[in-house]
Formats: C-alpha cells, sequence, structure tokens
C-alpha cells in the first residue's frame, strides 16, 4: 500500500500492528489524494467539511492549533512547516478490517483497477537507512536545571504537573521517510502508529496512545502516564512491570492527568455520564510498559462532530494541569515550537465516528531542507527527581535514534 501510495503528495496511513483490541475498528487504513477543494484548517470548517460531504475526512491536529482554541495563548518559537490543523477529503481510502479478512477500497477511479496497482507495487522496502547522529535543545545540566525550575513553578502553587519535552535534531539528513517508518515499526510496533506526507513534510510515528475515539454518542480517551523500560529476562521484565503498578510517583502523574480528563470530556457531554472505565492499567510494548487509564462519556445531543475535540485538546497527557497554565510554561522553558508532536492525526467516518491517536515516539523529516528530528521528554511532578526525568526522556529518544545507529 505505501510503495502504490508514494506517488500522491498527500497520504495517510494508520497501522494497528495486531494489537487486538476490543475498540479497533481495523488493522490498518490508507488515506490517498485530496478531493478538489475538499481540505479544512480549523475544527469548525471540519465539522462544516463533513456535513456538506458526508464522506471520509482523514488529517491532523498540530500541538499549536491550542492558539485557536485558546484566545489568549501565543508561541513565541518558528512554527514548523506542518498546518495547525489539515484534514482532507481523501480520492482513495483503503481499509483492512481488524480480523484482517476484508480488503476495502473506496475511490474516484476504480477500485478494482487500484486494487491491481496494489498488488502490482512492490512488497517490500530495500532502501538502507544512513547512520546519523542527533544533537539535542537541552544538554543534560541543562535539561536537569529546566526540571528543578519546573519543580519550583510546582512548590510555588502555578501547576502541579507539567509535560516538558527536549527536541533532538539532525541536519543534511538524505533519508528515504518510507525506510525510516519500516525500520521504526519493525522496531518499536505499536497499535496507533502512522505514516503521514503532506507534500514535503513527513511523520513517522510509532505511538502507543489514543487520544479520543467517537462512537456514536460516546466519547473515549485513553492518556498515558507512566513509563518503564523492558528488560530481555523475562522474571526481570516482570519485576519491572510490577513496579510501575506499584510506583506511587507514576501512579499520581496518572490520576493527575485522568482528573484533567475527565473534566475536559465533562464540557461536552452529559453531566454524570463521564466514567473512569479503568485507573492504571499496564500495558507492554516492545520498549516500554506503560501505565494507562480509560475515561468515557455520553456526548450532549445536537453538537457539532468536533465539539470533544474543541474541550479537550491539546491532549492532559501531553501538557500537564492546569492545562492553560501549564502551556503558557512549556512555551516558556522549553526551546523549539512542538507543531505536530503531541498533536493528534487520524480518520472521521461518514457517520460522525472518529478516532485519533497522540503523536509521540514520531521523527519528523522536512525533505526540502534535509531536516530530521522529533521531540522527547516527560511528566514533572514536585516529586520528580531531575536525574531520572533525563534518564526517561533518553530512553524515550533512544528509541527513534538507534535506527540509524
Amino acid at each position: 500500500m505505501l510503495n502504490w501510495a508514494s506517488r500522491f503528495s498527500i497520504h495517510l496511513f494508520l497501522d494497528s500492528n495486531n494489537y487486538a483490541s476490543p475498540l479497533g475498528r481495523y488493522e490498518l487504513m490508507l488515506a490517498a489524494g485530496v478531493a478538489e477543494g475538499a481540505t479544512a484548517r480549523t475544527l469548525d470548517e471540519v465539522a462544516a467539511l463533513h456535513q456538506q460531504h458526508k464522506s471520509w475526512l482523514f488529517g491532523h491536529l498540530g500541538y499549536d492549533h491550542k492558539n485557536e482554541l485558546f484566545s489568549k495563548l501565543s508561541t513565541s518559537h518558528p512554527q514548523g512547516d506542518f498546518p495547525s490543523l489539515y484534514f482532507f477529503v481523501p480520492q482513495t481510502i483503503c481499509t483492512l478490517s481488524a480480523d484482517k479478512c476484508a480488503l476495502t477500497i473506496t475511490s474516484v477511479e476504480d477500485p478494482d483497477a487500484i486494487y491491481a496497482q496494489l498488488m502490482a507495487a512492490p512488497p517490500t522496502i530495500d532502501i538502507a537507512l544512513p547512520r546519523l547522529s542527533f544533537s539535542k535543545l537541552f544538554s543534560r545540566q541543562e535539561y536537569i536545571d529546566a526540571v528543578t525550575t519546573l519543580r519550583n513553578h510546582i512548590k510555588e502553587g502555578d501547576c502541579y504537573e507539567i509535560n516538558f519535552c527536549n527536541k533532538g535534531y539532525c541536519d543534511d539528513a538524505d533519508i528515504a521517510p518510507l525506510s525510516v517508518y519500516h525500520a521504526l515499526t519493525q522496531l518499536s510496533a505499536a497499535p496507533f502508529a502512522a505514516y503521514y506526507r503532506l507534500h514535503d513534510q513527513y511523520m513517522m510515528c510509532a505511538s502507543p496512545e489514543r487520544y479520543l475515539r467517537k462512537a456514536h454518542n460516546k466519547v473515549l480517551s485513553q492518556p498515558i502516564k507512566g513509563t518503564a523500560r523492558r528488560a530481555a529476562d523475562k522474571t526481570e521484565d516482570d519485576a519491572i512491570k510490577q513496579l510501575l503498578s506499584n510506583d506511587i510517583k507514576e501512579r499520581a502523574e496518572n490520576v493527575m492527568i485522568v482528573d484533567l480528563v475527565r473534566n475536559d470530556l465533562a464540557m461536552s457531554c452529559e453531566p454524570g455520564s463521564v466514567t473512569v472505565d479503568e485507573l492504571f492499567g499496564i500495558y507492554s510494548y516492545p520498549q516500554v510498559h506503560q501505565m494507562i487509564s480509560t475515561v468515557s462519556g455520553t456526548l450532549l445531543p445536537g453538537k457539532p462532530i468536533t465539539e470533544a475535540i474543541r474541550h479537550s485538546f491539546p491532549m492532559g497527557s501531553m501538557t500537564g494541569a492546569p492545562k492553560y497554565k501549564v502551556m503558557q510554561l512549556i512555551d516558556r522553558y522549553e526551546r523549539a515550537a512542538r507543531g505536530l508532536f503531541s498533536g493528534s492525526v487520524g480518520y472521521i467516518k461518514p457517520d460522525g465516528d472518529f478516532d485519533l491517536n497522540v503523536v509521540i515516539r514520531s521523527l519528523f523529516y522536512d525533505a526540502s531542507k534535509q531536516q530530521l528530528h522529533y521531540q522527547a521528554g516527560g511528566a514533572i511532578t514536585y516529586d520528580s527527581v531531575a536525574e531520572q526525568e533525563w534518564d526517561e526522556m533518553c530512553l524515550k529518544a533512544w528509541a527513534l535514534e538507534r535506527i540509524f545507529s
């Protein structure tokens, strides 16, 4: 599919990588090409576009779309090349069902002809990756100093949890983005992986996190807070998993964000309908164990399909709490705009249901400038140990950098 889709300057591929889930609708999806004029750059335009076409929409929200949702927020750093929001009606949609028994092709062209083209495309990706080294905007000591400063903000009562990130970058990177995505998902297969091309901008994403899912009148979010490394030895790995489950600091981080998500969803849901379906669930991925909770609610009737997004974006797991204050602090202390990082990509169905991920564990590439970068970090609380926060950030960065080593 991806080799075939490379002919389109805009396409989005979503892959669950064989993670079985009762919430999963599809094993994988591909949206390629754009129906003429059928694009949106604000949430109001997304709702109007969907109302007009009653069709599939695919696309993204960048982190700094927050500036459109919170009128007094701004971003002092230069913006990236992805627009803050972009959704499109595709020319062609391919979906593989969750049980992998049904491939469906919907297109303005002949679906049988597209299927023949798919089967004729190369089945493998053979371009080798170059060796690359990355620099970081914060050195170890600078990152530790920044975490110490943020802990002082918490001590003074400005906030009680803040997500803080460092940027890794490599200039003069001559890469084949599709090969990078293939290597990334081979090593870090994740249930919300995505490959996205928007002209010269590429995203290669191995995200384990769902931001928001809508099914009929129900909406659901699954914030991740709490990370621990995997071990090759099963006994050691099980012990690490148990330590994560019982870790007071990680549970505190998680429950703070659960409370924030409950509050966010309450603004678009019927009173009393927001519930915590699972608290402190532990899930294992190839590189890390994660602590994941699930929050759901029943949407208020008669509202636009984007209402829950409007009241919950950016997702609390990537900001901290209280959300408005920590977004100000993030812009003050981080050294780069987040762009598409800690935003979201996903789809909206013709019936208005949708599923959106959290853009983390991702590499971003500007093909025109040959610039490759990522961002990684973690949640800072008063109990954070600055040196350990640096180590957690490096663990997440290593999962991305190692494919070039």
